[in-house]
């Protein structure tokens, strides 16, 4: 499916010496019209001031779109949830990388190659040993997937198709055996090393939990989970380790040196890091009885206490991630024997309280995806540590499906953002001793 952006008027823009400037107006398939501001230094001699670009499109995209407002997300026009309820993560992955489903014999043939990648270079594993063995997982990965490149030179050419798309399963299939070696490093276990006949799940499962000295058998409920939590955090847009990826691609640089770009932006807290402090303020809450406290805590204006896992920067709706998320929490804690655990008790309390509450409801502080992941994720026996690492295995394929449409989108030119410099204006050097 070819969607194009059309025009669809012009704006006028009126400067402060009385001068008008036309700027054409584009529409997308879905959402706002945007204002084409390409030309407008080159006419004006002025440019827009816009932190952090919340206001400004810095690429045209066909592959994910978010509506704040309803709560909508969609991978290439598929609701999310339709997607984590009825597909795989796989099948996600050829979606976001192809544009469309895939029929049978496609994705047989696209599991068959991300499945015989999962393997490793033999002398990948002593890069490991480089690390400090209390070394944070994440800080592991970020390392090794930016050393890639100097393991598999045969796909670091970004202007041979082949070699692209090669990178592109090589990234998709590595991920989860790096992920997978960092924690077991960091808690001091040998690797273990993928198998073939399990599905991409159950194989990130197994190489995380098992252990030489007695059998694993997977979870299907926990592999699930598993799975669905992938196809959650899969893409979501132009975010800050997204825009990282595309930044860094626009130079030129190889696919496994972008990816790292982005495994290093989303280990910022306040990108990759909110599931993780979501659980750790319903740990601090403890008990049920204590949220009125919290709660006031909360709406005190003076208080630095904040309700972690509530509102979005992009959805002023619930997350329609947050619903899918819900139900898969009880269906792990409820397999792993944790369904009374009194973190959830807390966080079902939380969550009722938000959806009737006054408050959180003027103030659209609806429960996102990271209020139940953590839950989640620490049932399933990961540490805190580790979710970060899980997010950016999942975000990897939105990763590369958005550095590949970035290099072949013709309009594409190197990242270069203005400023508005404040600082002091041209002056004479001061020789040392008259200062």
């Amino acid at each position: 499916m070819e969607i194009k952006i059309k025009k669809s008027g012009s704006a006028k823009l009126t400067m402060h010496d009385g001068k008008d400037f036309e700027l054409p107006m584009y529409s997308g398939a879905v959402g706002p019209d945007v204002i084409d501001i390409r030309t407008l230094y080159r006419d004006s001699g002025a440019f827009t001031f816009d932190p952090g670009f919340t206001s400004t499109a810095s690429c045209e995209s066909q592959i994910t779109y978010i509506d704040g407002n309803a709560g909508t997300l969609l991978y290439r026009g598929y609701p999310i949830d339709q997607l984590a309820e009825k597909s795989t993560f796989l099948e996600v992955s050829y979606l976001l990388l192809n544009g469309e489903l895939p029929n049978k014999d496609q994705l047989e043939d696209f599991t068959h190659s991300v499945t015989y990648h999962t393997m490793l270079h033999a002398q990948f594993d002593a890069f490991f040993n480089g690390f400090r063995r209390d070394a944070h997982p994440m800080a592991i990965v970020c390392g090794a997937v930016g050393a890639l490149s100097a393991f598999y030179h045969d796909s670091t050419d970004i202007n041979d198709p082949h070699q692209r798309k090669v990178a592109s399963l090589r990234m998709i299939a590595k991920m989860p055996t790096i992920a997978a070696r960092a924690y077991k490093f960091s808690i001091g276990q040998p690797f273990v090393d993928p198998r073939n006949e399990l599905s991409y799940a159950e194989n990130f499962l197994r190489m995380c939990f098992a252990v030489p000295c007695e059998d694993y058998e997977v979870n299907k409920v926990l592999a699930r989970a598993m799975d669905k939590i992938f196809i959650l955090h899969a893409d979501h847009e132009q975010n800050a380790s997204t825009s990282t990826v595309r930044l860094a691609g626009s130079s030129g640089a190889n696919p496994f040196a972008c990816i790292a770009a982005g495994v290093a932006c989303l280990w910022g807290p306040a990108h990759g890091g909110a599931n993780e402090a979501a659980l750790n303020m319903l740990t601090e809450i403890g008990s049920v009885d204590r949220i009125p406290e919290y709660l006031a805590k909360a709406k005190d204006r003076n208080d630095p206490f904040r309700l972690m896992g509530f509102g979005h920067r992009v959805y002023k709706n619930y997350d329609p991630r947050a619903k899918v998320m819900q139900e898969t929490c009880h269906e792990v804690l409820a397999v792993t024997g944790q369904k009374d655990d009194p973190i959830l008790q807390v966080a079902m309390e939380l969550e009722r309280i938000a959806l009737s509450d006054p408050y959180f409801i003027e103030k659209k502080l609806y429960p996102n995806i990271d209020f139940y992941s953590g839950i989640t994720l620490k049932a399933m026996g990961f540490p805190t540590t580790m979710f970060t690492v899980l997010f950016a295995l999942a975000r990897t394929v939105g990763w590369i499906a958005q550095w590949s449409e970035m290099l072949s989108d013709p309009s594409q030119k190197i990242g270069r953002p203005r400023q508005v410099y404040t600082g002091a204006p041209e002056r004479d050097y001061v020789d040392l001793s008259q200062r």
